[in-house]
């Protein structure tokens, strides 16, 4: 399929705000499956470090 601009190869058709928002949900389902378990592992290890700090202290 060819475009003779970029707007028409925007438009898609009439069919580009049904596969440009498609994309943009796709983005932002992969970023928050990167983001959660990163920030859980985040807070996690930071629940240890504190709680191996209380467990130290006399």
């Amino acid at each position: 399929m060819s475009f003779d601009s970029f707007a028409d190869f925007l438009a898609m058709g009439r069919h580009g705000l049904f596969v440009w928002s498609a994309y943009g949900l796709f983005g932002l389902v992969m970023i928050v499956n990167l983001a959660l378990p990163w920030l859980a592992r985040r807070r996690y290890l930071q629940d240890q470090a504190r709680r191996l700090r209380r467990e130290s202290q006399p």
